[in-house]
Protein backbone atom coordinates (compact mmCIF):
# COMPACT_ATOMS: atom_id res chain seq x y z
CA UNK A 1 0.00 0.00 0.00
CA UNK A 2 0.83 3.63 -0.86
CA UNK A 3 0.36 5.70 2.05
CA UNK A 4 1.17 9.30 0.13
CA UNK A 5 0.58 8.84 -2.97
CA UNK A 6 1.29 12.72 -3.98
CA UNK A 7 4.56 12.91 -1.84
CA UNK A 8 5.81 9.23 -2.97
CA UNK A 9 4.51 9.15 -7.25
CA UNK A 10 5.61 12.42 -7.76
CA UNK A 11 7.44 13.60 -10.94
CA UNK A 12 11.08 13.96 -10.66
CA UNK A 13 10.25 17.90 -11.69
CA UNK A 14 7.60 18.18 -9.10
CA UNK A 15 10.00 16.46 -6.34
CA UNK A 16 12.84 18.54 -6.82
CA UNK A 17 11.03 21.85 -6.82
CA UNK A 18 9.97 20.86 -3.52
CA UNK A 19 13.80 19.79 -2.27
CA UNK A 20 15.00 22.98 -3.56
CA UNK A 21 12.91 24.99 -1.82
CA UNK A 22 13.04 22.98 1.31
CA UNK A 23 16.73 22.91 0.87
CA UNK A 24 16.86 26.49 0.61
CA UNK A 25 15.29 27.34 3.81
CA UNK A 26 17.05 24.77 5.85
CA UNK A 27 20.58 26.24 4.89
CA UNK A 28 19.34 29.65 5.56
CA UNK A 29 17.87 28.63 8.98
CA UNK A 30 20.84 26.03 9.97
CA UNK A 31 23.30 29.10 8.77
CA UNK A 32 21.68 31.57 10.71
CA UNK A 33 21.26 29.87 14.32
CA UNK A 34 23.66 27.14 14.81
CA UNK A 35 26.96 28.56 15.24
CA UNK A 36 29.20 25.43 13.91
CA UNK A 37 27.23 26.11 10.13
CA UNK A 38 28.17 29.69 10.35
CA UNK A 39 31.80 29.43 10.96
CA UNK A 40 31.84 26.24 8.52
CA UNK A 41 30.41 27.89 5.99
CA UNK A 42 32.09 31.04 6.44
CA UNK A 43 35.88 28.77 6.29
CA UNK A 44 34.64 27.34 2.72
CA UNK A 45 33.68 30.41 1.31
CA UNK A 46 30.00 29.78 1.09
CA UNK A 47 26.50 31.37 2.11
CA UNK A 48 23.36 30.22 1.95
CA UNK A 49 22.73 33.11 -0.81
CA UNK A 50 25.05 30.39 -3.10
CA UNK A 51 22.24 27.94 -2.94
CA UNK A 52 20.59 28.10 -6.21
CA UNK A 53 20.36 24.77 -7.88
CA UNK A 54 20.40 21.34 -5.83
CA UNK A 55 23.74 20.77 -7.14
CA UNK A 56 24.66 23.46 -5.84
CA UNK A 57 24.68 22.00 -2.08
CA UNK A 58 28.07 20.79 -3.78
CA UNK A 59 29.83 23.44 -3.04
CA UNK A 60 29.35 23.18 0.76
CA UNK A 61 30.91 21.00 3.39
CA UNK A 62 30.54 18.13 5.03
CA UNK A 63 29.37 17.49 8.15
CA UNK A 64 30.75 14.43 10.60
CA UNK A 65 30.09 12.65 13.82
CA UNK A 66 32.99 13.85 15.09
CA UNK A 67 31.84 17.06 14.44
CA UNK A 68 28.87 17.09 16.24
CA UNK A 69 30.42 15.15 19.59
CA UNK A 70 32.36 18.29 19.14
CA UNK A 71 29.09 20.52 20.63
CA UNK A 72 27.81 17.73 23.24
CA UNK A 73 25.53 18.14 24.07
CA UNK A 74 23.12 21.21 22.57
CA UNK A 75 25.67 22.74 20.47
CA UNK A 76 23.89 21.60 17.02
CA UNK A 77 20.31 22.63 17.89
CA UNK A 78 18.63 25.38 15.41
CA UNK A 79 16.06 26.16 18.20
CA UNK A 80 15.95 26.99 21.63
CA UNK A 81 15.69 23.93 24.38
CA UNK A 82 12.39 25.11 25.25
CA UNK A 83 10.94 23.73 21.87
CA UNK A 84 12.24 20.61 22.30
CA UNK A 85 10.00 17.66 22.82
CA UNK A 86 12.29 14.71 22.76
CA UNK A 87 15.55 14.18 23.02
CA UNK A 88 17.37 10.95 21.93
CA UNK A 89 21.21 9.69 21.42
CA UNK A 90 23.23 6.80 20.00
CA UNK A 91 26.57 5.91 21.74
CA UNK A 92 29.52 7.92 20.42
CA UNK A 93 33.36 7.58 19.66
CA UNK A 94 34.69 9.63 22.24
CA UNK A 95 33.07 8.89 25.94
CA UNK A 96 29.93 11.31 25.13
CA UNK A 97 27.17 10.35 23.43
CA UNK A 98 25.73 11.41 20.14
CA UNK A 99 22.18 13.83 21.15
CA UNK A 100 19.87 14.62 18.83
CA UNK A 101 16.38 16.53 19.79
CA UNK A 102 13.11 16.45 18.21
CA UNK A 103 10.14 19.17 18.50
CA UNK A 104 6.73 18.45 18.01
CA UNK A 105 6.60 19.17 14.48
CA UNK A 106 9.85 16.90 13.51
CA UNK A 107 8.14 13.83 15.50
CA UNK A 108 4.92 14.41 13.39
CA UNK A 109 7.25 14.26 10.52
CA UNK A 110 8.49 11.41 12.00
CA UNK A 111 5.88 9.11 12.53
CA UNK A 112 4.47 10.13 9.08
CA UNK A 113 7.91 9.09 7.42
CA UNK A 114 7.71 5.52 9.12
CA UNK A 115 4.25 4.90 8.14
CA UNK A 116 5.18 4.94 4.49
CA UNK A 117 7.97 2.60 5.05
CA UNK A 118 5.97 -0.15 7.18
CA UNK A 119 3.10 0.39 4.90
CA UNK A 120 5.49 0.23 2.00
CA UNK A 121 6.43 -2.97 3.57
CA UNK A 122 2.72 -4.27 3.80
CA UNK A 123 1.69 -3.24 7.23
CA UNK A 124 -2.24 -2.59 7.77
CA UNK A 125 -4.35 -2.26 10.55
CA UNK A 126 -5.07 -5.70 10.63
CA UNK A 127 -1.45 -6.55 11.82
CA UNK A 128 -0.46 -7.02 15.66
CA UNK A 129 3.33 -5.94 15.53
CA UNK A 130 5.63 -6.96 18.61
CA UNK A 131 9.02 -4.06 18.31
CA UNK A 132 11.84 -6.18 19.69
CA UNK A 133 13.74 -3.02 19.82
CA UNK A 134 14.78 -1.41 22.76
CA UNK A 135 13.06 1.49 23.89
CA UNK A 136 15.08 4.69 25.10
CA UNK A 137 17.61 7.18 23.73
CA UNK A 138 18.02 4.61 21.13
CA UNK A 139 15.76 5.63 17.82
CA UNK A 140 14.16 2.03 16.74
CA UNK A 141 11.97 1.47 19.53
CA UNK A 142 9.72 4.61 19.33
CA UNK A 143 10.43 5.63 16.00
CA UNK A 144 9.05 2.39 14.52
CA UNK A 145 6.16 2.80 17.16
CA UNK A 146 4.22 5.61 16.25
CA UNK A 147 4.89 5.00 12.47
CA UNK A 148 2.84 1.94 13.34
CA UNK A 149 0.51 3.57 15.59
CA UNK A 150 -0.01 5.60 13.17
CA UNK A 151 -1.01 3.47 10.49
CA UNK A 152 -3.87 1.23 12.91
CA UNK A 153 -1.89 -1.69 13.51
CA UNK A 154 -2.34 -2.99 17.03
CA UNK A 155 1.38 -2.33 19.10
CA UNK A 156 3.31 -5.19 20.97
CA UNK A 157 6.02 -2.61 22.84
CA UNK A 158 7.78 -5.91 24.29
CA UNK A 159 11.44 -4.01 23.99
CA UNK A 160 14.26 -6.11 23.82
CA UNK A 161 15.68 -9.57 25.40
CA UNK A 162 14.24 -12.03 27.28
CA UNK A 163 13.58 -14.14 24.22
CA UNK A 164 11.74 -16.81 25.68
CA UNK A 165 8.67 -14.11 26.54
CA UNK A 166 8.92 -12.80 23.14
CA UNK A 167 7.88 -15.91 22.01
CA UNK A 168 5.28 -16.49 24.20
CA UNK A 169 4.11 -13.10 23.34
CA UNK A 170 3.89 -13.74 19.89
CA UNK A 171 2.16 -16.91 19.94
CA UNK A 172 -0.04 -15.93 22.63
CA UNK A 173 -1.23 -12.57 21.18
CA UNK A 174 -0.98 -14.20 17.57
CA UNK A 175 1.46 -12.02 16.42
CA UNK A 176 1.58 -10.98 12.68
CA UNK A 177 4.36 -8.65 12.64
CA UNK A 178 7.90 -8.56 14.61
CA UNK A 179 10.32 -5.46 14.53
CA UNK A 180 14.24 -6.00 15.58
CA UNK A 181 17.24 -6.80 14.13
CA UNK A 182 18.31 -9.21 11.40
CA UNK A 183 20.60 -11.56 13.64
CA UNK A 184 18.11 -11.34 16.36
CA UNK A 185 15.38 -12.70 14.60
CA UNK A 186 17.73 -15.50 13.64
CA UNK A 187 18.19 -15.70 17.36
CA UNK A 188 14.12 -15.92 17.79
CA UNK A 189 14.02 -18.83 15.48
CA UNK A 190 16.60 -20.88 17.20
CA UNK A 191 15.22 -20.37 20.66
CA UNK A 192 11.55 -20.92 19.55
CA UNK A 193 12.73 -24.68 18.56
CA UNK A 194 14.46 -25.13 22.01
CA UNK A 195 11.72 -24.42 23.69
CA UNK A 196 9.79 -26.75 21.67
CA UNK A 197 7.76 -24.12 19.80
CA UNK A 198 7.94 -24.64 15.77
CA UNK A 199 8.10 -20.93 14.63
CA UNK A 200 6.24 -21.71 11.50
CA UNK A 201 3.44 -22.13 13.52
CA UNK A 202 2.99 -18.76 14.76
CA UNK A 203 1.22 -16.62 12.68
CA UNK A 204 4.16 -14.36 11.47
CA UNK A 205 3.83 -13.12 8.20
CA UNK A 206 6.29 -10.21 7.99
CA UNK A 207 8.85 -8.90 9.48
CA UNK A 208 10.50 -5.49 9.36
CA UNK A 209 14.61 -5.53 10.42
CA UNK A 210 16.75 -3.19 10.20
CA UNK A 211 19.77 -1.06 12.56
CA UNK A 212 22.59 -3.43 10.89
CA UNK A 213 23.70 -4.45 7.43
CA UNK A 214 22.43 -7.72 6.61
CA UNK A 215 22.63 -10.10 3.33
CA UNK A 216 20.18 -11.44 0.57
CA UNK A 217 21.41 -14.42 1.86
CA UNK A 218 20.66 -14.06 5.58
CA UNK A 219 17.21 -12.50 3.97
CA UNK A 220 16.50 -16.19 2.62
CA UNK A 221 17.56 -18.05 6.52
CA UNK A 222 15.34 -15.48 8.33
CA UNK A 223 12.09 -16.38 6.15
CA UNK A 224 12.68 -19.99 5.89
CA UNK A 225 13.19 -20.06 10.10
CA UNK A 226 10.52 -18.46 10.89
CA UNK A 227 7.62 -18.02 7.68
CA UNK A 228 7.23 -14.50 7.12
CA UNK A 229 7.74 -11.86 4.39
CA UNK A 230 11.42 -10.06 5.50
CA UNK A 231 11.79 -6.86 4.17
CA UNK A 232 14.78 -3.92 4.92
CA UNK A 233 14.57 -0.62 6.45
CA UNK A 234 16.82 2.09 6.97
CA UNK A 235 17.55 5.03 8.78
CA UNK A 236 19.91 6.83 11.40
CA UNK A 237 19.63 8.70 14.71
CA UNK A 238 21.60 12.02 13.43
CA UNK A 239 19.14 12.10 10.24
CA UNK A 240 16.08 11.51 12.03
CA UNK A 241 16.16 7.72 12.83
CA UNK A 242 14.36 4.79 11.14
CA UNK A 243 12.16 6.96 8.01
CA UNK A 244 14.49 7.36 5.79
CA UNK A 245 14.35 4.86 3.55
CA UNK A 246 12.63 1.01 3.26
CA UNK A 247 11.51 -1.55 1.08
CA UNK A 248 8.51 -2.01 -1.03
CA UNK A 249 6.84 -5.52 -1.71
CA UNK A 250 9.43 -5.84 -4.90
CA UNK A 251 12.23 -5.57 -2.72
CA UNK A 252 14.62 -4.19 -5.51
CA UNK A 253 15.87 -0.95 -3.10
CA UNK A 254 14.97 1.25 -0.36
CA UNK A 255 12.32 3.64 -1.49
CA UNK A 256 13.90 7.07 -0.08
CA UNK A 257 11.58 9.96 1.17
CA UNK A 258 13.25 11.86 -0.67
CA UNK A 259 10.97 14.96 -0.16
CA UNK A 260 12.35 15.40 3.39
CA UNK A 261 16.18 14.07 2.66
CA UNK A 262 18.27 14.58 0.13
CA UNK A 263 20.77 12.31 -0.59
CA UNK A 264 24.19 12.41 -2.53
CA UNK A 265 26.61 9.30 -3.13
CA UNK A 266 30.40 10.27 -2.69
CA UNK A 267 33.95 8.44 -2.90
CA UNK A 268 34.99 8.43 0.52
CA UNK A 269 38.97 8.95 -0.51
CA UNK A 270 38.80 11.92 -2.83
CA UNK A 271 34.88 13.16 -1.45
CA UNK A 272 34.42 13.73 -5.21
CA UNK A 273 30.27 13.10 -5.86
CA UNK A 274 29.59 9.96 -8.04
CA UNK A 275 27.50 9.32 -11.08
CA UNK A 276 24.24 7.03 -10.20
CA UNK A 277 24.45 3.79 -9.98
CA UNK A 278 27.67 3.62 -8.59
CA UNK A 279 28.98 2.39 -4.80
CA UNK A 280 30.28 4.94 -2.47
CA UNK A 281 29.29 6.39 1.09
CA UNK A 282 25.88 7.84 1.38
CA UNK A 283 25.39 11.82 2.43
CA UNK A 284 22.24 13.41 3.57
CA UNK A 285 20.87 16.64 4.21
CA UNK A 286 17.72 16.93 6.08
CA UNK A 287 15.31 19.11 4.41
CA UNK A 288 12.71 19.34 6.87
CA UNK A 289 14.21 19.35 10.49
CA UNK A 290 13.47 21.95 12.79
CA UNK A 291 15.30 21.24 15.48
CA UNK A 292 18.89 19.43 14.41
CA UNK A 293 19.24 19.84 11.00
CA UNK A 294 22.15 18.04 9.64
CA UNK A 295 23.70 19.49 5.84
CA UNK A 296 25.84 16.84 4.07
CA UNK A 297 26.01 14.50 6.66
CA UNK A 298 28.76 11.38 6.07
CA UNK A 299 27.23 8.72 7.21
CA UNK A 300 30.07 6.16 6.35
CA UNK A 301 27.52 3.61 5.31
CA UNK A 302 28.62 1.95 1.84
CA UNK A 303 25.67 1.76 -1.07
CA UNK A 304 24.43 3.06 -3.96
CA UNK A 305 21.27 4.51 -5.61
CA UNK A 306 19.31 4.23 -8.28
CA UNK A 307 16.04 6.32 -9.77
CA UNK A 308 14.80 3.75 -12.52
CA UNK A 309 11.27 2.98 -11.98
CA UNK A 310 9.71 0.31 -9.89
CA UNK A 311 7.54 -1.87 -10.87
CA UNK A 312 5.37 -0.43 -7.50
CA UNK A 313 4.47 2.67 -8.80
CA UNK A 314 6.97 5.09 -6.47
CA UNK A 315 9.06 7.45 -8.20
CA UNK A 316 11.11 8.19 -5.31
CA UNK A 317 14.90 7.29 -5.50
CA UNK A 318 15.91 3.87 -4.00
CA UNK A 319 19.02 2.68 -2.14
CA UNK A 320 20.79 -0.83 -2.43
CA UNK A 321 20.82 -2.21 1.00
CA UNK A 322 23.78 -0.96 3.12
CA UNK A 323 26.88 -3.30 2.36
CA UNK A 324 28.72 -2.12 4.72
CA UNK A 325 30.64 0.84 6.82
CA UNK A 326 33.61 3.31 5.85
CA UNK A 327 34.67 3.07 9.49
CA UNK A 328 33.79 -0.65 9.88
CA UNK A 329 35.92 -1.57 7.32
CA UNK A 330 38.99 -3.35 7.71
CA UNK A 331 41.99 -3.24 6.46
CA UNK A 332 44.38 -5.70 6.32
CA UNK A 333 47.82 -6.49 4.99
CA UNK A 334 46.20 -3.62 2.43
CA UNK A 335 42.92 -5.36 1.69
CA UNK A 336 39.85 -3.93 2.20
CA UNK A 337 37.64 -6.42 4.00
CA UNK A 338 33.77 -5.93 4.95
CA UNK A 339 31.64 -7.79 7.56
CA UNK A 340 29.12 -8.38 4.16
CA UNK A 341 31.39 -10.39 2.40
CA UNK A 342 32.33 -13.02 4.97
CA UNK A 343 28.58 -13.28 5.85
CA UNK A 344 27.92 -13.97 1.86
CA UNK A 345 30.53 -16.59 2.10
CA UNK A 346 29.18 -18.32 5.00
CA UNK A 347 25.44 -18.30 3.67
CA UNK A 348 26.52 -20.16 0.99
CA UNK A 349 27.96 -23.53 2.71
CA UNK A 350 26.05 -25.89 4.13
CA UNK A 351 26.79 -26.75 7.49
CA UNK A 352 28.11 -23.14 8.53
CA UNK A 353 25.45 -21.01 10.37
CA UNK A 354 24.86 -17.46 9.64
CA UNK A 355 26.99 -16.46 13.31
CA UNK A 356 30.50 -15.40 13.21
CA UNK A 357 33.20 -13.46 14.83
CA UNK A 358 36.16 -12.32 12.68
CA UNK A 359 39.48 -11.59 14.87
CA UNK A 360 42.38 -9.61 13.62
CA UNK A 361 45.45 -9.80 15.58
CA UNK A 362 49.08 -8.64 14.76
CA UNK A 363 51.99 -11.63 14.57
CA UNK A 364 54.69 -9.88 14.42
CA UNK A 365 54.51 -7.25 11.77
CA UNK A 366 52.03 -9.20 9.85
CA UNK A 367 48.13 -8.78 9.89
CA UNK A 368 46.25 -12.05 11.04
CA UNK A 369 42.69 -12.87 9.95
CA UNK A 370 40.99 -15.08 12.00
CA UNK A 371 37.01 -16.09 11.32
CA UNK A 372 35.20 -17.86 13.96
CA UNK A 373 32.18 -19.88 12.46
CA UNK A 374 29.29 -21.47 14.22
CA UNK A 375 28.48 -24.82 12.66
CA UNK A 376 25.25 -26.50 12.58
CA UNK A 377 24.50 -29.20 16.11
CA UNK A 378 24.40 -32.10 12.72
CA UNK A 379 27.68 -31.34 11.72
CA UNK A 380 29.24 -30.37 14.70
CA UNK A 381 28.67 -33.86 16.66
CA UNK A 382 30.05 -35.64 13.60
CA UNK A 383 33.51 -36.68 12.84
CA UNK A 384 36.45 -34.92 12.52
CA UNK A 385 37.19 -35.77 9.37
CA UNK A 386 34.13 -33.97 8.36
CA UNK A 387 34.75 -30.72 10.63
CA UNK A 388 38.01 -30.55 9.10
CA UNK A 389 36.70 -30.66 5.38
CA UNK A 390 34.21 -28.49 6.45
CA UNK A 391 36.85 -25.52 7.59
CA UNK A 392 38.90 -26.34 4.41
CA UNK A 393 36.06 -25.13 2.10
CA UNK A 394 35.00 -21.98 4.63
CA UNK A 395 39.16 -21.05 4.34
CA UNK A 396 39.85 -21.39 0.45
CA UNK A 397 36.23 -19.60 -0.65
CA UNK A 398 37.24 -17.02 1.64
CA UNK A 399 39.95 -16.60 0.58
CA UNK A 400 38.97 -16.34 -3.21
CA UNK A 401 36.49 -13.55 -2.06
CA UNK A 402 38.51 -11.57 0.08
CA UNK A 403 42.11 -11.96 -1.72
CA UNK A 404 44.26 -12.65 1.27
CA UNK A 405 45.10 -15.73 3.76
CA UNK A 406 42.51 -16.38 6.38
CA UNK A 407 42.33 -18.83 9.33
CA UNK A 408 38.69 -20.37 9.97
CA UNK A 409 37.80 -21.80 13.52
CA UNK A 410 34.86 -23.91 13.93
CA UNK A 411 32.94 -22.79 17.00
CA UNK A 412 29.85 -25.39 18.33
CA UNK A 413 26.56 -24.05 17.67
CA UNK A 414 25.02 -21.09 20.12
CA UNK A 415 28.94 -20.20 21.46
CA UNK A 416 28.86 -16.55 19.59
CA UNK A 417 27.26 -14.21 21.74
CA UNK A 418 23.50 -13.23 20.26
CA UNK A 419 21.57 -9.93 21.35
CA UNK A 420 18.93 -8.23 20.76
CA UNK A 421 20.84 -4.75 19.54
CA UNK A 422 23.55 -4.92 16.72
CA UNK A 423 25.50 -7.77 16.15
CA UNK A 424 29.13 -7.37 17.66
CA UNK A 425 30.93 -8.71 14.56
CA UNK A 426 34.84 -7.41 14.63
CA UNK A 427 37.17 -7.70 17.30
CA UNK A 428 40.24 -6.02 16.30
CA UNK A 429 43.19 -6.36 18.67
CA UNK A 430 46.01 -4.92 17.01
CA UNK A 431 45.67 -1.73 18.74
CA UNK A 432 46.05 -3.39 21.85
CA UNK A 433 49.54 -3.22 23.78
Amino acid sequence: MIWDTKAECCTREELERVQLARLKETVQRAYARVEHFARSFDAHGVHPDDLQTLDDIRRFPFLTKAEILEHYPFGMLAVPLSEVVRIHSSSGTTGHPLVVAYTQHDLETWTELVARIVSAAGVTREDIVQIAFSYGLFTGGFGLHYGLEKVGATIVPASGGNTERQIRLMRDFGVTGLVCTPTYALHIGEVARGMGIEPQSLKLRWGLFGSEPWSEGMRREIEASLGLFATDNYGLSEVIGPGVSGECEYRCGLHINEDHFLVEVIDPETLEVLPEGEVGELVFTTLTKEAFPVIRYRTRDISRITREPCPCGRTTARMERVRGRTDDMLIVRGVNVFPSQIESVLLEIEGAEPHYQIVVDRRGALDDLEVWVEVSERIFVDEWEKLAALEKRIRQRLETVLGISVRVKLVEPKSIERTAGKAKRVVDRRTLV
